[in-house]
């Protein structure tokens, strides 16, 4: 097993192919062999299609030997979040009312990795439906932190996160509606970002115009994470929400002068409870933004109502997406989800009309604070990560939660705005877990958020930490 190529990043082993140093049979032999090994202790990967990814890597070999053109991700593993659409393997969305689903088609996300020369291997683990930061279902179970198997990797996208963190694939995929990206990536020691809604087209779907939940990438570093971001972006007509612009820009270098770039740093949002571990390890991390010559002044968006917004358009969405599965299988589906869809189907019109109105008035506000402002950072999650056996957070700083999202306000606050957010590694607590930095950039700004990641990455270093597997 060879465990040092498994953990090149995705950007060196991707140049190693084309460059011929490397083959695509061999980069996939090794991360089978990983997956073979390590899997089993994290449950991370629920469905693996070893012989169709070894043809498809002999494939690759085959014509790159005769002279094809190559894509970006030419013959680089990935795997894809368990809620995505991967024609010919298996996609539960974690529930029983799936677990024997095969699409006949792909999401448009994977029609494009594959597109770039990207092999799909598998599919990750994901709560049921993606509802809660916790990674468990009652197809597959739980899929545990690999810094601390007693611990959750967080949600939805846990299982691409203990890929990637493990070294069983090089690039993942996800969905982002609350935290979905930048939670387990936090957990996990590896990088998350939530792109701005129309940033990665979404088809099919039920729900064209949704500008709640969004896909896209993860990596184990920023350039990778952009890398993948560069084949996922782009217009497609199909979408309504979709941004015109192409993907190629991520791939330009993502050095830049951040002398001058403006800050607003806040460690609880406006007020919210904070795990003291979380701020110790964030505290420690103003000083790298100072020293790259940023000016760093604390201050905080007025994120009033970002909660009720929140919630009831997510209440909405959980109706308007899972309602009718719920009728045709009655106790199949877990509480929270039965919880979400009930508050959905009690919205009024008055309601929801309230929410759309109150979105556009923190939209606002957020446009204003960023006008003076070139990034706003704050913690990713307000907790590390919890026991394995705990279904959600109900307390933080001895604050109580009202629900089993409540805990997830750091994330979804951001959700509500629209803007790009990632969680990139920070460092440790005292007792090793993983704690990550959540950077929100301006509105469809993800290259300069690229750019001031990669460089706090240079400086701190956590994310070169692996999990003693």
């Amino acid at each position: 097993m060879n465990d040092d190529l498994c953990f090149l990043s995705a950007v060196e082993m991707a140049a190693q192919i084309r460059a011929g140093r490397l083959s695509a049979r061999e980069v996939m032999a090794a991360h089978l062999a990983r997956i073979e090994a390590v899997n089993p202790q994290v449950n991370a990967i629920v469905t693996l299609h070893a012989e169709q990814a070894m043809a498809a890597a002999l494939a690759a070999d085959e014509a790159q030997a005769r002279g094809e053109p190559l894509g970006p991700l030419h013959g680089l593993p990935v795997v894809h979040k368990d809620l995505i659409m991967t024609r010919g393997m298996r996609t539960t969305y974690g529930s029983r009312v799936h677990e024997d689903y095969v699409p006949s088609r792909s999401a448009l996300l994977v029609e494009r990795q594959q597109a770039a020369g990207a092999i799909s291997v598998g599919k990750t683990n994901t709560p049921e439906f993606g509802a809660g930061s916790q990674t468990f279902n009652a197809v597959f179970g739980a899929t545990r932190n690999p810094y601390d198997l007693s611990k959750t990797c967080g949600g939805s996208s846990g299982g691409s996160a203990v890929a990637l963190a493990t070294g069983m694939a090089p690039l993942a995929d996800g969905t982002d509606m609350g935290g979905s990206l930048r939670c387990p990536a936090n957990y996990c020691n590896v990088v998350g970002m939530r792109p701005s809604v129309g940033r990665v087209p979404d088809f099919p779907s039920q729900n064209g115009w949704s500008n709640l939940s969004v896909h896209g990438p993860m990596a184990r570093n920023v350039a990778d994470l952009a890398l993948h971001l560069s084949v996922m972006a782009g217009h497609d007509a199909r979408d309504p929400m979709a941004i015109s612009q192409g993907g190629e820009q991520f791939r330009m270098p993502l050095e830049s002068d951040l002398r001058g770039k403006r800050i607003a740093w806040s460690m609880d949002l406006g007020g919210l409870p904070v795990d003291p571990r979380v701020t110790k390890v964030l505290d420690a991390q103003r000083k790298v933004f100072e020293d790259l010559g940023c000016i760093v002044e604390d201050d905080c968006p007025d994120f009033r109502d970002a909660h009720d917004i929140f919630m009831a358009l997510r209440a909405y969405a959980f109706e308007l997406h899972y309602g009718a599965i719920m009728d045709r299988h009655p106790g199949v589906l877990k509480d929270t989800i039965v919880w979400n869809i009930e508050a959905g189907r009690k919205l009024s019109a008055a309601q929801l009309a309230r929410a759309e109105k109150l979105r556009t008035a923190l939209f606002m506000r957020m446009h204003r604070f960023m006008e003076k402002y070139d990034f706003f950072i704050a913690p990713v999650n307000q907790v590390p990560p919890f026991d394995i056996d705990q279904p959600y957070v109900d307390e933080i700083a001895g604050v109580k939660m009202d629900n089993y999202i409540d805990w997830m306000r750091s994330c979804y606050y951001i959700t509500a705005t629209t803007h790009p957010a990632m969680s990139v590694p920070a460092g440790f607590t005292a007792e090793g877990l993983p704690v990550g930095l959540q950077i929100m950039g301006r509105h469809q700004g993800e290259l300069a958020l690229l750019q001031m990641a990669h460089a706090f990455e240079a400086v701190n270093g956590a994310g070169k930490r692996r999990p003693a597997l």
